[in-house]
């Protein structure tokens, strides 16, 4: 029995993947919105945009589950119309008209003219900067390019994002302009490669020039880094990094691995040597600067060996944040064409053994932090804990710092300067200074089990 639909015109759009798909979600809604249409995200309407993610194994699954709970929904009448957009629908778009036809239409990553035109909107050239932000109000995201020209064997990014398109400095400056107005004081500058940017409009990478034009926006405080390839590294930028406090000292650089062979194979034009050496550059240009890079096991014929290699490194290195993933073989990639020839349960124990080295380089890292003082910026409310943040981590996947909300009020989207009393390996503990306190509840703070 077909149910009644709710939300009449209401257009729900549901977001998958990455930051830079929130973006795209971003500049969706702001689209929709200039279009006097009515646009939530995530949650209730009778029209349903799901911006897909098709990386990785479990990225794909997610995605066509949920294509396939809307669509259950639509049968059931309380959906009128499904719409999916996003790196899944580029890059399998034929199969998934075949295998789910009652979406209503497919589009791709480069389709929002069309998108727009099925929702009966049209698409506003002028509206440069224009999003409805669906992060906190304290951050957002700034993509400053897309696709990508790098050639790395195991990526699927370039079949679904095209090759690298950098966006000019003067409407970068715009958009942060609009979003500092909104009363943003983070941008976390994003891109498939933010080394590769200005190459294309410039015919030299600008990231610097960009960041010293970035820094001049009133009212942005920090100005983030993610998403670095290490071959080509403009070390101009580490210049500014020293020279502009508005540039947190962080850096996100993922490396996949550092066995040459691995490397080779992986087409990351660099070496264990080479790697190494561009690290060991940064500490001792940027010394306070905070490291996060991504790694990736299980890569076809990895051996034991070259595992051991990784994990030494790892406990070498010492890096203040890391994430580990397992090597997800994927079709039109040049790295299909070799053997997957390392188990999947082989595959999570490397990573599980990754994870827990890291672990414990991390709790080390953080118990030298307590008793010095931080400045946090506050980005919500949890139970009876405020969640803030030091310059050394980015939201989702970083540390957090935790302030006992029952002994102090402090107002989300604030920097507060914060002495740090406890730590575990991925949450620090502290109490802010020089803010009045309330009466305490209990006697002492729990510390939360990671």
């Amino acid at each position: 029995m077909r149910t009644k639909s709710l939300k009449k015109n209401r257009i729900n759009v549901v977001t998958l993947g990455c930051s830079k798909n929130v973006y795209d979600s971003e500049v969706l809604m702001g689209q929709l919105q200039a279009n006097d249409k009515d646009v939530v995200h995530e949650g209730e309407g009778n029209i349903v945009v799901i911006n897909t993610c098709g990386f990785i194994d479990n990225a794909k699954e997610q995605s066509v589950n949920t294509i396939l709970e809307f669509v259950e929904k639509k049968q059931e009448g309380s959906v009128d119309k499904v719409f999916v957009t996003g790196c899944l629908s580029e890059r399998y778009k034929p199969d998934l008209q075949k295998e789910i036809p009652d979406v209503d239409q497919y589009f791709g990553t480069t389709e929002l003219p069309g998108l727009l035109s099925a929702l009966e909107a049209d698409y506003k050239h002028e509206l440069i900067g224009e999003r409805l932000t669906t992060t906190p109000k304290n951050y957002a995201y700034l993509k400053i390019a897309e696709g990508c020209d790098r050639p790395c064997s195991f990526c699927a990014i370039p079949l679904m994002r095209g090759g690298h398109k950098s966006t000019p400095i003067e409407n970068l400056v715009i958009e942060a302009e609009k979003l500092a107005a909104n009363g943003v004081k983070e941008l976390i500058l994003i891109a498939q490669d933010l080394t590769y940017y200005g190459l294309d409009l410039y015919k030299k990478r600008n990231l610097a020039e960009l960041l010293e034009n970035l820094v001049k926006v009133e009212g942005i405080e920090w100005i983030r880094l993610h998403y670095a390839f290490p071959t080509g590294f403009p070390m101009d930028v580490l210049d500014v990094m020293n020279r502009e406090p508005k540039v947190c000292n962080y850096l996100d650089i993922p490396l996949q691995h550092i066995n040459d062979d691995l490397l080779k194979s992986m087409r990351r034009g660099t070496t264990h040597e080479k790697t190494t050496n561009l690290l060991k550059k940064f500490r001792a240009t940027v010394p306070e600067m905070a490291i996060r890079t991504t790694l990736i096991v299980g890569y076809p014929g990895e051996t034991e060996a070259n595992f051991q290699e990784l994990k030494e490194w790892v406990q070498e290195m010492r890096f203040e944040r890391l994430g580990c993933f397992t090597y997800s073989h994927e079709e039109n990639t040049h790295a299909f064409n070799l053997v997957d020839d390392v188990p999947q349960e082989v595959k999570q124990e490397r990573a599980n053994q990754i994870m827990e080295i890291q672990s414990q380089i991390s709790w080390e890292l953080n118990q030298q932090k307590i008793g010095k003082i931080v400045n946090v910026i506050i980005d919500r409310k949890e139970g009876n804990y405020f969640i803030g943040r030091t310059e050394a981590d980015s939201p989702d996947v970083d540390n957090e710092v935790l302030i006992d909300a029952t002994t102090v009020y402090l107002k989300t989207g604030d920097f507060y300067e914060v002495e740090i009393t406890d730590a575990a390996d991925f949450d620090l503990y502290g109490k802010p200074i020089n803010v009045e306190t309330r009466k305490p509840v209990r006697k002492e703070l729990k510390i939360r089990t990671v």
